[in-house]
């Protein structure tokens, strides 16, 4: 675990485990007064392990415990819990680094949520826990619990049941409907954390603190907002790869987004970028709090399936219908059975049943008829993993067909979710199957999607972590074209940038930006055929619109087509800073696929990296890829893989296939380019013509932050 101040970029390293695992617990503003958090807070104490400190000058007591003026007083802790008002906050928590308390979660709100003098106070808070080096949770907290110690140092009303999930969330509220709603299903956590502000303490130092943590199996989290997408990715990687976690990512829609920054003061980054990061990261997307909680229990319980194949067996045609729908919109397959399957189904089955996937057993189904079927698909070795559906009948004892499940499960060691349809009869069923971590769902398309989840998992897992590739590139020169911009007060760059593309090996057509006549017919001397000329001014981006592009314009009337321009550009705007004319080699876009590779930086995961179909079909078609730089190659092939018109690069339809590797490594040395220039804000190559010989970059825009250079 680490402690961290905001703003700054230095981690230090402190002993966190009296966060979750405290001897003693110091509630600073603990009271009598009903009503209150500063009471609500000792009161859920008492089941702690430890020693309770009610910390407050003005009683002696507090519910039967030893009260004290202050911490300094006070004996030992190793966690602070801070509930006094805003305005005395602060020193509060200044209070405890000087009496030698490392953890402190601040429940206080009233700061950076409410802008202003709150965010002032807040950016004094996380200063104070920089100095003395705390791990602090908050402000405007919930407060933290951890079910082995007994410790529920929150001001929630319930308490959690114990369990291998730990959970984090950015709401307070959240967790105690959570809570309450867990209790009633029998789930159980081993922590829970309420990040609050995040002034310190965020997502990626609890990743980091679960990662450790042998008695964690999942890793939960509703997030608003990630501080550092970068940090995170990196970290949950890591983490993912062994112990699997899900997130709901609220603020999805712009109205959401602007919902979750004056609620937590957090800067929503966009959608792109938390699907990207969580991708490249490993973590699982839930989309509601019922798909966090189904996936939860799914990768708490059950086994790693060997293949995405699936077997549905169910006795309801309807119901295994919706399944085989459900299973066709996930990354999973209906399984092909073996010979050997389809001969035992047909030697065991009614003639009215099917004994292709999905098995549909039929309505008369006694257990013995399930049973058979279950043990024979789950014997097959195509089959990874099983859903076992069954509408209710005079005939089936659910709770009977629950053991069996749970049996076959255990013994193929593949794992099967449940979808048991019914009310009340399913209840000590769903006990039966919970005991062997299977879950049980009403609804099909849940059973699913908890497999799915499983199989996205395994694919995480499966994974071999590669580093980004570093490229031979002239750094200096991209330096120089970049703070020559800036020097002239430009911020948005056009193809006079086109040397910025070559510094770092991607490649474009022959040509020059030139200012005068003659010297764009010295250019074109030089260049095989006929040429492209384009007026190069920052202030003229869309130079079509304004007649400022010629193309094929032969030698011979090279120095007249430059006055043309240049006079065009002038007449249009006659206050535009004009650099020049690029003369450049005309390459026919007819031969290759027109494609786009750009970037843009994200506030919170940097900058990010799109490709797909380009050219004037990128705003109609937008059948993009996304992903955080910086990437490896693997990823980089990924983001072809993604498109939809992956097919019109790989010869479709009598097409000249493109030559993937050049589009993967420009991809790369781009990604490379805009993590070594933070200056750079948003860069578009577009079009990025892909042939069968290599790729060429025909046109770039890019806008910079002169500041970062």
């Amino acid at each position: 675990m680490l402690a961290a101040a905001v703003g700054s970029d230095v981690k230090t390293p402190s002993d966190a485990g009296g966060l979750f695992a405290p001897n003693a617990v110091a509630v600073v503003g603990a009271t009598e007064r009903e009503g209150s958090i500063g009471r609500a807070i000792v009161e859920n104490l008492a089941d702690f392990d430890g020693t309770v400190v009610p910390v407050n000058p003005k009683r002696e007591s507090v519910l039967g415990y030893d009260c004290y003026p202050d911490l300094g007083a006070a004996p030992d802790v190793d966690l602070a819990v801070v509930v006094v008002p805003p305005s005395i906050a602060v020193d509060a928590v200044r209070d405890a680094g000087e009496a030698g308390v490392t953890n402190v979660v601040v429940i206080t709100a009233g700061f950076s949520e409410t802008g202003g003098e709150g965010a002032e106070r807040e950016r004094e808070l996380a200063a104070v826990a920089e100095e003395y080096g705390l791990n602090l949770v908050g402000p405007n907290s919930l407060g933290v619990l951890s079910t082995p110690t007994g410790l529920n140092a929150t001001f929630g009303p319930s308490n959690a049941l114990p369990g291998n999930l730990s959970f984090m969330s950015q709401s307070g509220a959240f967790i105690t409907a959570v809570l309450d709603w867990a209790n009633d299903q029998g789930i159980g956590f081993k922590d829970v954390v309420s990040l609050g502000n995040k002034a310190v303490l965020d997502e990626t130092d609890f990743m980091r603190q679960w990662r450790d943590d042998p008695d964690t199996n999942v890793v939960l989290g509703y997030l608003e907002g990630i501080e550092d997408g970068r940090e995170f990715v990196d970290t949950a990687r890591d983490v993912t790869q062994d112990t699997p976690a899900v997130v709901v990512k609220s603020g999805r829609t712009e109205a959401g987004a602007q919902a979750a920054s004056s609620h937590t003061g957090t800067i929503a980054g966009s959608e792109a970028a938390y699907e990207a990061g969580f991708e490249q990261a490993g973590v699982v997307r839930a989309e509601n709090v019922q798909e966090l909680f189904d996936f939860a229990r799914a990768l708490d319980g059950l086994p790693m399936p060997d293949s995405e194949n699936v077997a549905v067996v169910t006795n309801a045609g309807g119901p295994g219908v919706m399944a085989t729908d459900a299973v066709g919109d996930s990354r999973l397959s209906m399984a092909s059975f073996e010979e050997e399957t389809l001969d035992a189904l047909l030697d065991s089955m009614p003639e009215e049943a099917n004994v292709y996937n999905p098995v549909d057993v039929i309505g008369d189904a006694d257990l013995d008829r399930f049973e058979t079927a279950i043990d024979a698909v789950l014997a097959d070795d195509n089959v990874g993993c099983a859903v076992v559906v069954s509408a209710p009948t005079a005939i089936i004892d659910y709770e009977e067909l629950a053991g069996v499940v749970a049996d076959l499960q255990n013994e193929h060691g593949k794992p099967v979710v449940t979808c048991l349809m019914g009310g009340e009869r399913t209840e000590k069923a769903a006990d039966v199957l919970g005991e062997a971590g299977i879950p049980n769902y009403f609804d099909p398309a849940r059973a699913v999607s908890s497999l799915d989840a499983l199989a996205v998992q395994r694919a995480v897992e499966a994974r071999e972590y590669e580093a980004p590739r570093e490229f031979d590139v002239d750094r200096e020169r991209a330096r120089e074209i970049l703070t020559d911009a800036a020097d002239r007060g430009s911020t948005r760059l056009g193809v006079e940038a086109m040397d910025l593309l070559d510094a770092y090996g991607i490649p474009t057509p022959e040509g020059e930006v030139v200012d005068d006549p003659a010297d764009a017919r010295w250019v074109a001397n030089d260049i095989e055929g006929d040429v492209v000329m384009k007026i190069v001014s920052p202030d003229i981006l869309h130079k079509s619109d304004i007649g400022g592009v010629k193309v094929g314009v032969p030698d011979e009337e090279v120095a007249d087509a430059y006055e043309d321009l240049v006079t065009r550009a002038k007449n249009y705007q006659p206050d535009a800073t004009i650099l020049g004319v690029q003369v450049q080699e005309m390459v026919d876009t007819d031969a290759g696929t027109e494609t786009i590779l750009g970037t843009n930086r994200d506030p919170q995961f940097g900058p990010l990296l799109l490709f797909g179909l380009g050219g004037i079909f990128v705003e109609i078609l937008e059948d993009t890829s996304v992903r955080v730089a910086p990437v490896s190659e693997r990823e980089a092939g990924e983001m072809i893989d993604e498109l939809d018109s992956a097919p019109l690069l790989r010869g479709a339809r009598g097409r000249d296939p493109a030559d993937e590797d050049a589009i993967v490594e420009s991809v790369q040395r781009l990604s490379q380019l805009v993590t070594d220039f933070p200056a750079i804000l948003e860069l578009d190559v577009n079009p990025l013509l892909a042939t069968g010989d290599g790729v060429q970059a025909l046109d770039v825009r890019l806008t910079i932050d002169p500041d970062e250079l």
